[in-house]
C-alpha cells in the first residue's frame, strides 16, 4: 500500500469558534485515535486532496509536531454546500488488528460484449475490505475477459484472498450493457415471434388450420369418403 505524509499541529483550543478559525485559514481540525486517549490537532487542507480527491487509496505517515503515526483515514466530514473539509479522523494501525477500507476496483481483459458496442456499466465504485495492514491490496482485479452483451458481475464473483468482502455477495458491480439499436432489433424479433405464434393459435382455433396431430391427407380422406 502506498503511503502519503500529513503533517499536523497539536491544538490547544477545542472549541468551535476555533475549529471556525482554523477553517478560515486553511487547515483541518482532525483526531487520531487507536491507541490510549486521542490527540487532536489540525493539518494544511492542500495537504488532504491527494489524499481524499483521487479514487486510490494510501497509507498515512502522520506527523504531529516530531511524533510520527502510521494510519488510515477513517473518516472525513464535508460542508454541505462548498464541499469544504470540516474535520477528518485518524485510525492508528497495529500489525496484528484487522482493519476496513474502502478498495477501488481494476477492471483487467477485453471483453467482447465491449467489442460488439456494449458498455461497462460500473455500479459499485470500491469494495469493502476487512484485512491486516500487511495484507490490504491497492486494488481488487476484476476479470471482464469473458463478459458478453448483458453479463453482470457480482460481488460473489471475486475471489478472497488474504482479505474479506463486507459488500452484500448479492451487490452487482458492473454490467455490459446492451446498445439500444442491439436491443431494439431483440424486442422487435421478440414481437414479431409473439405475434406469429399468436396468429398460428388463432388460425387453428377457428379451423383454418388443421390442429395439431391432423394431417392434410387425412382431412381430404375424410371429405372424399363423404
Amino acid at each position: 500500500m502506498k503511503t502519503i505524509e500529513i503533517i499536523g499541529y497539536k491544538r490547544a483550543n477545542l472549541g468551535k469558534s476555533d475549529s471556525k478559525k482554523l477553517r478560515q485559514e486553511g487547515n483541518v481540525p482532525c483526531v487520531v485515535y487507536g491507541d490510549e486517549g486521542q490527540i487532536h490537532f489540525y493539518a494544511p487542507m492542500i495537504l488532504f486532496r491527494p489524499l481524499i480527491y483521487t479514487p486510490e487509496v494510501y497509507f498515512v505517515n502522520l506527523n504531529v509536531e516530531g511524533e510520527i503515526f502510521r494510519c488510515i483515514l477513517q473518516d472525513v466530514q464535508f460542508h454541505p454546500v462548498n464541499d469544504l473539509i470540516l474535520h477528518a479522523d485518524f485510525l492508528i494501525l497495529h500489525d496484528e488488528k484487522p482493519i476496513k477500507m474502502g478498495i477501488p476496483m481494476e477492471f483487467v481483459g477485453k471483453a467482447p460484449g465491449l467489442q460488439k458496442g456494449g458498455k461497462l456499466q460500473v455500479k459499485l465504485q470500491k469494495i469493502l475490505i476487512k484485512a491486516l495492514p500487511k495484507d490490504m491490496p491497492e486494488k481488487i482485479s476484476i476479470d471482464i475477459g469473458n463478459m458478453e452483451l448483458g453479463d453482470t458481475i457480482k460481488v460473489k464473483d471475486v475471489e478472497e484472498k488474504d482479505f474479506e468482502i463486507l459488500n452484500s455477495p448479492r451487490v452487482t458491480i458492473a454490467t455490459v450493457s446492451i446498445p439500444r439499436l442491439t436491443r431494439l432489433a431483440e424486442e422487435e424479433e421478440a414481437a414479431e415471434a409473439e405475434a406469429e405464434a399468436e396468429a398460428m393459435l388463432e388460425a387453428e382455433e377457428s379451423g383454418a388450420l388443421p390442429a395439431e396431430g391432423d394431417t392434410g391427407e387425412g382431412a381430404a380422406t375424410e371429405e372424399k369418403s363423404e
